[in-house]
């Protein structure tokens, strides 16, 4: 029997949780379906989590992922949003579906991340699109959303959250560690204290400029980005207020998106191509190093992790290792993709134990509070 406080909603006392996450990061490229086995006993001593069950990434048609671009530049319309809440929602519930069949098992509880297709934290505002109430009903267990708004109802960014979960992952040593998604966000621990913020945009605008000027969706391994980097628009575009602002902070393709590339490109295609990835590679790296300036000095023997789609981005590496006086090495402890979803996996558990998600310290909220709400079968 495990012995634990009593859950907000029927969860098994007898043995582990198998817990499902669901997590569509800012690269708007898809799903990552994960299932873990969580112990709930095991959040007293912060270690709760047991094991990877299983992982399936479910990428978006072509279709649905131009649809979430035009969401996250204003242009869909109401009738445009509402659809695409249930598009989102039917692919996430056929990602979780074919994770669990692959498994053969049930999963007891399941935490949506949805897709971000907005946030606006100076006005306590973010939303992300997928149908919680399709999920139940297909998995036939309760569902947790919407995590982030209730840290932004107490004053906070709504992000990031996954900094209290990596604790829970990493264990006490220090360490820093460097997701390269569609945003770039770094979480550092020294051992006492959580620092987190989102540090820039990663690798929203060279996937954007490889769509529009390689005709793909991303540029694999940066083989494109081998020109030469232009020190003057670099220069003004690391004078965007959002690299002035202290922590706690995050972002956006808001601010690092469509609207962002399309004022810069007549710049931007005066260059030669490679020169254009180069540059823009060199940004997401600049912009990371003087947002890891602000840790320093680092804790002694601190551990640098790096994770998410850019990791795989060769100019980007090096344009970051020219910088960077802390090695980074590759985050391998989880399948590439599946380290968010089982962050937002250990986050629903926490939920269902009515234990706190946010890190005041890291969003600005006024205290740690449960997340999210559910949606019971």
């Amino acid at each position: 029997m495990i012995s634990v406080m009593r859950s907000r909603i029927p969860l098994p006392e007898d043995r582990p949780w198998r817990v499902l996450g669901l997590m569509s990061g800012t690269s708007a490229d898809g799903v990552d379906a994960v299932v873990v086995e969580v112990d709930p006993r095991g959040f007293e001593g912060g270690r709760p989590f047991l094991a990877l069950l299983g992982h399936h990434p479910a990428p978006y048609s072509e279709a649905l992922k131009e649809a979430v671009l035009a969401a996250a530049s204003n242009r869909l319309d109401p009738a445009g949003l509402c659809i695409l809440q249930r598009r989102l929602g039917d692919h996430h519930a056929r990602a979780a579906a074919d994770l669990c069949a692959s498994l053969g098992l049930e999963p007891d509880l399941a935490s949506l991340h949805g897709q971000t297709v907005q946030h606006h934290p100076a006005e306590g505002a973010t939303l992300q699109l997928a149908d919680p109430y399709v999920l139940a009903e297909v998995l036939g267990c309760p569902v947790v959303w919407d995590l982030r708004r209730r840290d932004m109802a107490l004053g906070g960014q709504g992000a990031p959250l996954v900094p209290l979960p990596e604790r829970w992952l990493r264990g006490p040593e220090p360490w820093l560690a460097l997701n390269l998604g569609g945003i770039a966000n770094l979480a550092y621990w020294d051992g006492a204290h959580t620092r987190a913020w989102d540090a820039g945009p990663g690798m929203s605008l060279l996937d954007l400029a490889a769509r529009r000027w390689l005709g793909r969706p991303f540029d694999p391994g940066g083989a494109a980005a081998a020109g030469e980097v232009h020190a003057a628009p670099l220069d003004r575009w690391l004078r965007h207020p959002y690299f002035q602002a202290p922590p706690p902070k995050s972002t956006g393709r808001e601010v690092f998106g469509t609207a962002w590339l399309d004022a810069e490109a007549p710049g931007l295609e005066a260059l030669p191509l490679p020169d254009r990835l180069a540059t823009l590679a060199a940004f997401s790296a600049e912009a990371v190093a003087r947002e890891l300036a602000r840790l320093s000095p680092l804790a002694p023997g601190t551990r640098g992790l790096v994770s998410g789609g850019g990791a795989q981005h060769g100019r980007l590496r090096a344009e970051l290792a020219a910088r960077l006086a802390l090695p980074l090495a590759d985050d391998t402890a989880f399948p590439a993709g599946a380290r968010e979803a089982v962050s937002w996996a250990l986050l629903g558990a926490a939920s269902a134990l009515g234990l706190p998600g946010n890190l005041p310290e890291v969003t600005g909220a006024a205290r740690p509070v449960a997340l999210g709400s559910w949606v019971c079968p």
